[in-house]
């Protein structure tokens, strides 16, 4: 039946990606500046319209707000989450727009269509004791590379101290150039990062930062030194490995991750958990949202609003530790008539 909906488990793979969808993915690499793995889901989205548009024998420019209905339904039956259906949506919604603005649709048919409701969850967040913990841990598999210690201590207060998103810090480099995506100014006591849709900031570095730093510039020489000749491009990564290359997010994810297992925290952690500690211990120490926002290089406060709530979190485990009247042992307690003591 076109225009029906079939089964997650039959939507098969588009023989060839369609001319529309390449043109797009182009259009977003080179003009909007997309994050590789932001493109690469991109990719899978449109090739899941492209594959939905075959089997309803319609091409996507004829595609209608009924057709997007269907398949929003047969997503959510099928099982997806509506946080990963309002993701696909986002990334049809601005191909759309595009093939709009190209003058070959009249309309979006994504524009007023919306994903299921979900409750947003919260970020998770380290305690201050926590973070501090992990920055402070000494690692115990340093002995065939001593270095270790001094780079994954580095990376770790560059991430929990200055709020660095896992692409900023890998695309550091050691000093400041033309090439360079972002660099750290020792003297200045500050982080130059190129963020997302390639916005610079600048955000401070602090005392803590700034000497593990120091240290691990030194074993960085070193093992540059000892490692054979590296390209151009990698010699000025600030993260390296002993053998030279620029580390690369997944490298950093299990360093990081087997650090936290062996500093003993109950969760393991990713970079992201630091950048959200960061945000979360910064706004319970200030309250200043404005001043968060700047920090992490959100375009928009709404996204940093999330942290109120986490601070939020934070003030009623203090009420509830701290007011007599927060808990019904405490209240008992309170209401307790006060007995004088008999005389003698």
């Amino acid at each position: 039946m076109a225009g029906g909906c079939q089964p997650a488990s039959t939507i098969h793979q588009p023989s060839t990606p369609d001319p529309l969808v390449l043109r797009y993915l182009a259009h977003a690499r080179v003009e909007k500046r997309l994050a590789a793995r932001t493109l690469a889901l991109y990719t899978l989205d449109l090739e899941k319209l492209q594959a939905l548009a075959e089997q309803a024998v319609v091409s996507l420019t004829a595609v209608t707000p009924v057709h997007m209905r269907r398949w929003v339904a047969q997503m959510h039956g099928g099982g997806r989450s509506g946080r990963g259906i309002a993701l696909i949506l986002s990334g049809w919604r601005g191909f759309y727009g595009w093939l709009g603005r190209e003058g070959l649709v009249s309309v979006n048919p994504v524009q007023d269509l919306r994903a299921p409701k979900v409750a947003k969850p919260l970020p998770k967040a380290l305690s201050v004791d926590e973070a501090v913990q992990l920055a402070d841990f000494q690692m115990a598999d340093t002995e065939a590379h001593p270095g270790l210690q001094a780079r994954d201590e580095c990376l770790t207060e560059l991430l929990y101290g200055c709020g660095l998103r896992i692409g900023e810090l890998v695309g550091l480099d050691a000093v400041a150039s033309a090439q360079a995506q972002g660099w750290i100014d020792l003297q200045a006591a500050e982080a130059h990062v190129l963020g997302k849709g390639g916005k610079r900031r600048s955000v401070p570095v602090g005392a803590k930062a700034l000497q593990a730093l120091e240290a691990w510039l030194a074993v960085r020489s070193e093992w540059l030194s000892d490692a054979a000749e590296p390209a151009q491009e990698v010699a000025g990564a600030l993260f390296i490995s002993h053998r030279g290359g620029r580390l690369t997010p997944q490298h950093i994810r299990v360093r990081l991750k087997l650090r936290s297992l062996q500093a003993g925290l109950a969760t393991p952690v990713h970079p992201h958990m630091l950048r959200h500690s960061f945000a979360s211990h910064v706004l319970q120490s200030s309250g200043d949202l404005r001043a968060v926002q700047e920090l992490l290089g959100h375009a928009n406060i709404t996204t940093t609003q999330v942290y109120t709530r986490l601070d939020f979190q934070h003030l009623a485990k203090i009420y509830d530790a701290a007011h007599p009247r927060a808990t019904v042992a405490g209240l008992k307690a309170s209401l307790k008539p006060n007995r004088k003591p008999q005389s003698p």
